[in-house]
């Protein structure tokens, strides 16, 4: 007896029909790192990027691709997003970005929020990248790591 996987039919895949599950409130939170180095920390603490505010283009992008995750993800499903909450925090040389995703739906935010943390860190990297390279163009202090869901939550919907 084999295991039913729930995006195949026969030989092909597909969506997963979700409309006999309940609406509810759904959140995630996703979280990531980007290390870099020292000198580069200190440069965006201080707004010395010359590409601009490196977080707050992070975190535009971040809502950006939250708002884009079912055009890039094939069998993720169109949901109505509810509200967004990007942070960032620092510690020692890395950048910790926080993506707390909300919908009321049939099913749950954790690729939204995963997108908006991964989205937000390669936009981190970016804004970065001439600080990070070295002189032959690579990037041995940068590293994107550690990109998770901390929590999911589902509550019944209220009126």
């Amino acid at each position: 007896m084999g295991i039913k996987l729930s995006h195949l039919l026969d030989d092909r895949v597909v969506m997963v029909d979700i409309s006999d599950k309940d609406i509810l409130v759904r959140s995630a939170i996703a979280v990531g790192e980007i290390s870099l180095s020292d000198t580069t920390i200190e440069k965006i603490k201080n707004g010395d990027i010359e590409k601009g505010n490196v977080l707050s283009t992070a975190r535009t992008a971040a809502i950006l691709g939250i708002k884009k995750t079912s055009e890039i993800i094939p069998m993720c499903h169109q949901i109505p997003i509810t509200g967004v909450d990007v942070n960032f925090s620092f510690k020692d040389n890395t950048i910790i970005a926080t993506v707390e995703v909300r919908s009321v739906g049939r099913t749950g935010v954790e690729m939204e929020a995963l997108t908006g943390v991964s989205i937000a860190l390669l936009t981190v990297w970016d804004m970065v990248k001439s600080a990070e390279k070295d002189d032959t163009g690579n990037y041995p202090h940068t590293f994107i790591k550690n990109i998770n869901v901390l929590k999911k939550v589902k509550e019944t919907k209220t009126s």
